[in-house]
Formats: C-alpha cells, sequence, structure tokens
C-alpha cells in the first residue's frame, strides 16, 4: 500500500472531506492537511455516525470471536478499534497505514481505551501494507481509490486470506454528493468490480443499506479467473482497417446494384430525370 492514506472514515483524504466544506489548505507528501487535529475533528463529527452506520456495519461483517481482521487504510482507527471488540482478547486487528501520524493516534486512542489486540502497522515503500497473518476479513473503506495499482495490490490481499476469507470494499458511489472526494477521483462500483475480477476475486454478497456508499463482500474466485479477467479488460475491438478509396468502391457498388434492376433502370430514376414508377 502506497500513497495516501486510508478511509474517511477517521482516515484523511487527500481530495476533499467526507463533511461539506471539507476542501481547501495545505498538505502533507500522504495528502493530509498539516493541521491534522482540524482535520480529524470534521471527518469524525456527529453526522459520521448517521450515514457511516458503523455499528450496522459491524453487524453485517459478520465477525467471528477469535478472528483475525485487518483494516487497511486505518487512519486513527474509527474501524479497527470497533473491529477489536468484536474479534474480541483472542483476535486481532492489524490496522495498516501510510501516516505516521495516523499511527500515532491510533496507538494514543488503543492506550485511551484499554485495547490490546490491534496491531498497527506503518506502511512504506520498503513495506508494503500487508497483514503478517492470514486473515478472515479485509476490510477496505473509502481508500481504494488512492491505490497506484488496484488490481495487483487487491490481489496481493487476496493471497494473505485464511481458507473461506473475504475482502470487503465500501466506498463513495461515482456521483455528485456532499461527501468523499471530486467525482473524477472516485471510483464507481462497476469499475472496482472489474478490477476485483482483474485481481482473481468475485462478488460474494452486496449490503445496501449505505445511502451514499457501496459495500461489497468480495472472494477468490476459481484459479485463472484473474488472469482471463485481465484479457477482457485488456481487449479492446479494433475496427477493420479500410482501404484508400474504399469509400469510393461502394458507392460504385451501390451504383452498379440500382441499375441492375428490373427495366434496366436504379429504383426512383427515369427518364429524363423524372421519378420512376415504384415498384409494388
Amino acid at each position: 500500500m502506497h500513497g495516501k492514506t486510508g478511509h474517511d472514515h477517521g482516515g484523511s483524504h487527500s481530495h476533499a472531506s467526507p463533511h461539506p466544506g471539507g476542501r481547501g489548505g495545505t498538505h502533507d507528501r500522504h495528502g493530509n492537511p498539516h493541521d491534522l487535529g482540524r482535520y480529524l475533528s470534521r471527518l469524525e463529527g456527529e453526522d459520521r455516525a448517521e450515514w457511516q452506520e458503523p455499528e450496522r456495519v459491524l453487524a453485517a461483517l459478520r465477525l467471528r470471536r477469535g478472528a483475525t481482521a485487518c483494516d487497511v487504510g486505518a487512519g486513527p482507527g474509527y474501524f479497527a478499534l470497533r473491529m477489536a471488540r468484536e474479534v474480541g482478547p483472542g483476535g486481532v486487528v492489524y490496522a495498516i497505514d501510510v501516516e505516521p501520524r495516523m499511527i500515532e493516534i491510533l496507538r494514543e486512542r488503543m492506550r485511551e481505551a484499554g485495547v490490546r489486540n490491534v496491531r498497527p502497522m506503518l506502511a512504506t515503500a520498503s513495506r508494503p501494507g500487508l497483514p503478517p497473518r492470514p486473515c478472515d476479513l479485509v476490510l477496505v473503506v473509502n481508500t481504494f481509490h488512492h491505490f497506484p495499482s488496484g488490481a495487483r495490490y487487491l490481489a496481493r490481499l487476496a493471497g494473505r486470506l485464511a481458507p473461506g476469507g473475504r475482502i470487503v470494499n465500501i466506498d463513495f458511489h461515482k456521483r455528485e454528493m456532499p461527501l468523499g472526494p471530486p467525482v473524477e477521483h472516485k471510483v464507481s462500483r462497476e469499475d472496482f468490480l472489474a478490477v476485483a475480477a482483474e485481481a482473481g476475486l468475485r462478488l460474494a454478497r452486496e449490503h445496501r443499506f449505505l445511502r451514499h456508499q457501496y459495500f461489497l463482500e468480495l472472494e477468490p474466485g476459481p484459479p485463472g479467473a484473474g488472469r482471463e479477467a485481465g484479457r477482457e479488460r485488456r481487449r479492446a475491438p479494433e475496427p477493420a482497417p479500410r482501404r484508400p478509396g474504399a469509400a469510393r468502391e461502394r458507392k460504385r457498388a451501390r451504383g452498379r446494384a440500382g441499375s441492375a434492376r428490373p427495366g434496366g433502370r436504379s429504383r426512383g430514376s427515369g427518364s429524363g430525370g423524372r421519378p420512376g414508377p415504384r415498384r409494388r
């Protein structure tokens, strides 16, 4: 995982806050505002729970006690800390982010909440954001559009799934709304599923209760499915080559076909240029 920090569920976002008026200000190399405290207070406003519905999302994830999970683009732990409660002391949650300040805020929140089963991980160019153990669930929220090579990274995450494991992607619909990044930076549901197929993943389940986001559960597809999907995406239909003068030849051919009609005349032409008789 490279590039910007993760999901606007407490992470940060280079292009826009999920709240109105979230644009502006100077940003660091990860696209995060230098005034991170003020930015986080905006991201984690009271209306966040209303549109994100975190408890309902957690219920839909169906995390069992003792499970191993991963939150990619964890930010300061909006979902990672909730997931930690779901998996219980016998489980573990890997919380991955590229922003050191987010990792520090997450550690502080862990101490405040007495949470011991979250493992913060800083992703760097030399240490990619992958969980060190097979996971029952990998959660990606409002982060996929930051991946510089989505299919390859999804495939690598899929390689870290335990048997029966799932990757869950939650992201904003690609349309104008007061939440999320500008439309041109969003990834539509259909485009994401195409990239997921290229990574060898298939849609296992979809939840439709979030108003502004799609919520997709993915599982590994049959062997070779990703390679075939990648070939299909790259296989663009090529137009038939046109020879010089082909248009003139087609026009002359139509003229010859018309002159071969009964009576030796083309349809619609008669002597003296007057309309000829219609055949009935």
